[in-house]
């Protein structure tokens, strides 16, 4: 359902999201956990569209969040 390799995202040269692997399988129920500036926040950001990935890959219910971004609305 939520698969992610080496996602990163960073604001200049600060790195928010450093290379996340994460594979989410439908049904599964997963927490993000860390501290304060961890990027969890970021992390859903991105998995959602409303930021793009500065690199890796990920896709959400087959969804490629960058190439196909625009078609998730029709889902």
């Amino acid at each position: 359902m939520i698969h992610t390799r080496g996602l990163t995202r960073r604001f200049g040269e600060v790195t928010t999201v450093d290379g996340l692997d994460l594979d989410v399988e439908a049904a599964e129920i997963f927490a993000l956990v860390g501290r304060n500036g961890a990027g969890k926040t970021t992390a859903i950001k991105m998995l959602a569209t409303l930021l793009p990935p500065s690199a890796g890959r990920a896709t959400v219910a087959g969804f490629d969040v960058v190439a196909q971004a625009a078609d998730s609305d029709s889902a």
